[in-house]
């Protein structure tokens, strides 16, 4: 069974969906919570596999509840859900650590896929946030005009890093390959960004596959 979290401040969508998604196998709702902080406290405490997360919540954002908890829980996997796939949102969403992005009119099903493959280690994105990442991707640095290439920034151990995220894995999965901290694993993800000037890991996946690293 899958352990899940529900976070969202609008109590009519956030019951309905936690019991849609408890009549559906393999899934097991553990909590709900009608605000960021609520959010947080629930998932230290109920450690759930995935937490389902709103973007916009007035307590406490989504992006900032989904960094706080991966902050001492880098093993929960979260997917954001709201009602926009504007670029800021994504953006914002996938920088604090989400694996997913779905919107909240995404059908139970296609939901419960995406809780399953987040489970799996997997990222999902909603086809308007995965055109936006894309987009971003093609529009990613390339070589200067002498001939030098981002990727030459890297340091050798950010190069490895950068090679697991390729591969799709997350903070802990790399720290435990690399026998190195969470944080430490954070920290060169962060530097890895900023030498590449991509806005978060799921971009700097794509990138890394799409030159060849791996």
């Amino acid at each position: 069974m899958i352990r899940v979290l529900v976070v969202d401040d609008h109590d009519l969508f956030r019951t309905g969906l936690a019991s849609l998604l408890s009549a559906t196998d393999g899934i097991q709702v553990v909590g709900q919570a009608s605000g960021g902080r609520m959010g947080v406290r629930l998932a230290l405490e109920l450690l759930p596999d995935v937490v389902l997360m709103d973007v916009r919540m007035p307590d406490l954002s989504g992006p900032e509840a989904t960094a706080q908890i991966l902050e001492h829980r880098p093993e929960i996997r979260v997917l954001a859900l709201t009602v926009t796939s504007a670029e800021s949102a994504v953006e914002t969403v996938l920088r604090a650590g989400a694996c997913g992005f779905l919107a909240k009119d995404t059908p139970v099903d296609s939901l419960a896929a995406a809780i399953q493959a987040a489970a799996s280690g997997a990222a999902w994105l909603s086809p308007a946030a995965a055109e936006l990442v894309l987009g971003q991707v093609r529009a990613a640095p390339q070589p200067s005009s002498d001939g030098s290439h981002p990727l030459e920034e890297l340091t050798p151990r950010e190069t490895e890093v950068l090679r697991l995220l390729a591969e799709g894995l997350e903070n802990a999965e790399i720290a435990a390959a690399l026998s190195i901290s969470p944080r430490t694993a954070k920290n060169h993800v962060s530097s890895i960004l900023g030498k590449l000037g991509l806005p978060s890991r799921v971009q700097a996946a794509v990138y890394a596959v799409r030159q060849g690293v791996g």
